[in-house]
């Protein structure tokens, strides 16, 4: 069976987080709680979708894509991200700090930097409305 990680729009309108239970204990990944999605009026055919992540401390999440269309700045709420993005280098963002990705990069670390404090991320895209499918793990 394969085990993915998806944020998915549902009919355009609705944002689901769907995070297999199996994948959450071996990955001790986060979880994906929809923040908003809006239709951006003044540019057809684009949405901006958010989501917050929250790390258990310790936590991680797989290496991954987003969808291609998507442009993404991450915020950092609370606690301390490790993240690279690309072939870029390894990088520890602490609380009200931000990075961004390109559409189509290669999220290779995602987690957070503590082992004893909990961590929070908004992910913030900015996607095309049509887009079904807006994360995929490595190799799923």
């Amino acid at each position: 069976m394969k085990i993915r990680h998806i944020v998915t729009l549902i009919a355009g309108a609705s944002l689901a987080a769907l995070l297999t239970g199996a994948a959450a204990q071996a990955q001790s990944a986060g979880t994906v709680t929809p923040a908003f999605n809006h239709a951006i009026s003044n540019i057809p055919g684009k949405s901006i979708v958010a989501v917050i992540v929250d790390y258990p401390p310790g936590g991680t999440t797989p290496a991954h894509r987003h969808a291609k269309s998507a442009f993404i700045t991450g915020y950092v709420l609370s606690g301390a991200i490790r993240s690279q993005v690309d072939d870029g280098p390894v990088q520890v963002f602490k609380a009200g700090e931000n990075f961004t990705e390109k559409p189509g990069a290669h999220h290779r670390v995602s987690d957070n930097a503590s082992t004893t404090e909990p961590a929070k991320l908004l992910a913030i895209f900015v996607v095309d409305s049509s887009e079904k499918e807006l994360t995929t793990l490595d190799g799923k």
